[in-house]
């Protein structure tokens, strides 16, 4: 057997532990395993890889390819200890984008190969070349912008151009004949357009969608790195980048999909960048004064509490409080406290951020629901701690049609007999939007740094055991 034919099989049982990889990765408790494949597959993949040109190609070539694994290897292990879980969202953004500049690369090089008569161009090979480079350049900017806003380099606050569907559409339609016309004549000047083209496309894009749907936006620059992926696959030849590029952009393609059903937006109106719109007079309305709170008579609340839900958000990921919720979780059911958290399905800034932080803590996998799954009991609740979370708990979304969030299901914490909400200050949330639940009568606000103040509520509920 020769080593394409081991390379091919190796190939196939890579797909087939990604496959295995994405089906564990659906569920906590099979979160690890999941991982374990995928890891498994890609090292399966790259050791075929580097075998198939060993045997076909220059000694010059093996020390290239294997010095660029050993780099990426490298600081790819560097960045994955360094990076805290809070600034997972916007590395997973910025990896995206490598993945759209290779597949623009690998576009502009299937050009100048075919160009060069070192491969055999042809209609379909000339698509490919310009679809492959279309959606990398999208993804590439794309994917940059997102990182700027999610790391605040930038305001997440939507780009306004005037006519920006127009632009968008605008953009397709050009993309559309530079793409018939590059199939019939291939020349530099029309790949240097659509490149062009797209990377102003993925860059008005993503710069027009709002803060409150970056996670959105996330799971959606995953799915075009994965199509970027599947194009360099069939330029290269690569039935492997085909298989995982698909599985990439389906995969991401659906939880796009879900995340906007979630959130009562249709797909292609987040694309549109139709959310963080100031629709009416949310943010001016006077919504009266708040009330406060501290952390002893937070622990006077709670001890005197028979069930509990905590809703945590991105505010809890910066402060790194999830230790000592952990903490305050495990002292609350030990004195026969219910305990539960709701998790919204855009809590955070990356889908399934709240769950991973939490498991990270420690917290039991059966007392975290999603949203649909706590809803209707909220109003049997005695407390609500609201850590760190804003938008996905906002009333606006339910009661005001004119606010930008109108619409979108949240947490209906404000149903409980009492919401303790801890906050570093009064400022409206991700999305720009004030929250009337901080001056509702049954809302008392809970100011200062989220770990600091549930390790002193932890530390009331110890003096008063002891």
């Amino acid at each position: 057997m020769d080593i394409f034919s081991i390379a091919g099989a190796a190939y196939l049982v890579a797909a087939l532990l990604f496959i295995l990889s994405l089906a564990g990765l659906s569920k906590h408790e099979t979160a690890s395993q999941g991982w374990v494949y995928g890891v498994s597959g890609m090292a399966l993949a790259l050791i075929a890889t580097v075998l198939q040109v060993a045997d076909a190609g220059t000694s010059t070539a093996i020390l290239v390819l294997v010095g660029a694994v050993a780099i990426g290897a490298v600081i790819g292990l560097w960045r994955a200890k360094v990076v805290e879980m809070t600034g997972m969202p916007e590395l997973i953004a910025l990896l995206h984008s490598f993945v759209g500049l290779a597949a623009v690369l690998i576009g502009w090089n299937g050009h100048f190969e075919a160009a060069a008569g070192h491969l055999h161009g042809g209609a379909i090979h000339d698509a490919e070349v310009f679809i492959g480079v279309f959606i990398g350049a999208v993804t590439f900017t794309g994917s940059i912008v997102a990182f700027l806003k999610l790391s605040a380099r930038i305001k997440s606050a939507p780009l306004m151009l005037p006519g920006k569907n127009v632009i968008n559409i605008g953009a397709l339609v050009v993309f559309v004949i530079l793409t018939v016309v590059y199939v019939i004549n291939p020349t530099l000047p029309l790949l240097i357009a659509v490149t062009v083209v797209a990377l102003a496309l993925g860059w008005h894009l993503v710069a027009s969608i709002g803060g409150g749907d970056m996670p959105v936006v996330v799971s959606m620059l995953n799915s075009y790195s994965g199509w970027a992926a599947a194009a360099s696959g069939f330029l290269l030849g690569n039935d492997l980048l085909i298989v995982t590029g698909a599985l990439v952009g389906s995969s991401g393609a659906y939880l796009s999909y879900i995340m906007c059903k979630a959130m009562n937006r249709s797909f292609i109106s987040v694309i549109a960048g139709g959310f963080g719109i100031e629709a009416g007079p949310s943010g001016d309305v006077d919504y009266g004064e708040h009330r406060e709170i501290n952390a002893e008579d937070t622990a006077d609340l709670l001890a005197g509490a028979s069930s509990v839900v905590i809703t945590p958000g991105y505010g809890m990921a910066v402060a790194q409080a999830q230790y000592p919720v952990a903490e305050l979780t495990r002292i609350l059911r030990g004195r026969g406290v219910d305990v539960r958290f709701g998790i919204h399905p855009v809590a955070g800034r990356l889908p399934g951020h709240m769950n991973v932080l939490l498991a990270e803590a420690k917290v039991p996998y059966d007392i975290v629901l999603e949203m649909d799954e706590i809803n209707d009991d909220l109003a049997e609740t005695d407390v609500v701690l609201v850590i760190g979370a804003n938008d996905t708990v906002n009333p606006a979304a339910a009661e005001d049609p004119g606010s930008p969030i109108a619409g979108m299901p949240v947490l209906r914490v404000w149903e409980a007999k009492n919401v303790v909400v801890f906050k570093r200050s009064m400022a409206a949330g991700y999305a720009g939007v004030q929250n009337p639940l901080f001056f509702r009568d049954n809302s008392q606000m809970l100011f200062g740094d989220a770990k600091t103040k549930v390790d002193e509520i932890v530390g009331a509920l110890l003096r008063v055991n002891a």
